[in-house]
């Protein structure tokens, strides 16, 4: 018998742990780049929605022109 053994399912963990740290690392990454994304992309939206805001409110409109629904009552 081998004087130095290891007893059965012990084999690997200490690897194991380390992938599983990784791995939680890497979701940290990316869990944290996402919500950049997030936050940038309502910006953007903010912005854009206020620049469309601002346009339509400088259009003049004729009088008796009928006032148009671009979603038609969808939303």
């Amino acid at each position: 018998a081998d004087p130095v053994s290891v007893l059965p399912g012990s084999l690997g963990i200490g690897s194991w742990c380390n992938e599983h740290d990784m791995i939680h690392e890497r979701l940290d990454i990316i869990e944290e780049k996402v919500i950049k994304t997030v936050e940038h992309l309502e910006s953007e939206v903010k912005s854009l929605l206020n620049i469309i805001s601002e346009t339509t409110s400088n259009i003049p409109i004729a009088p008796g022109t009928p006032l148009l629904d671009i979603f038609d009552g969808k939303y």
